[in-house]
């Protein structure tokens, strides 16, 4: 699976599990096992906020783009996100904000 993020404003918070061809999202399931290879599921099919563009299944591969949202605090790597590639089964291990003290003394100077 590939997963792609697209950084969004917001003080949400997003967890993410994977287990073989299903993600969930906050504690809710999308099982895309029965996505054929070629195909796409369009974004319009998808009951969530938390998808950013289509889901796409090329051979083995299951790609998603998943919207990432940025707290105040977020790190370069939020802001500017690779794909995760290969991404193992259990919980999925998105960028992390900077620390608030880090913030604090930024925005105090």
């Amino acid at each position: 699976m590939i997963i792609n993020l697209s950084p969004i404003r917001s003080d949400e918070e997003l967890s993410v599990i994977k287990q073989g061809a299903t993600l969930i999202l906050n504690g809710e399931p999308f099982d895309f096992t029965n996505i054929g290879d070629g195909d796409t599921l369009p974004l319009g099919a998808i009951a969530s906020t938390w998808f950013a563009d289509a889901v796409i299944k090329t051979g083995d591969t299951i790609e998603v783009t998943l919207r990432l949202p940025l707290p105040a605090n977020f790190s370069p790597e939020q802001a500017f996100p690779v794909p995760l590639l290969n991404v193992p089964d259990g919980v999925v291990q998105l960028p992390q904000p900077l620390p608030t003290s880090v913030v604090t003394v930024e925005m105090t100077q």
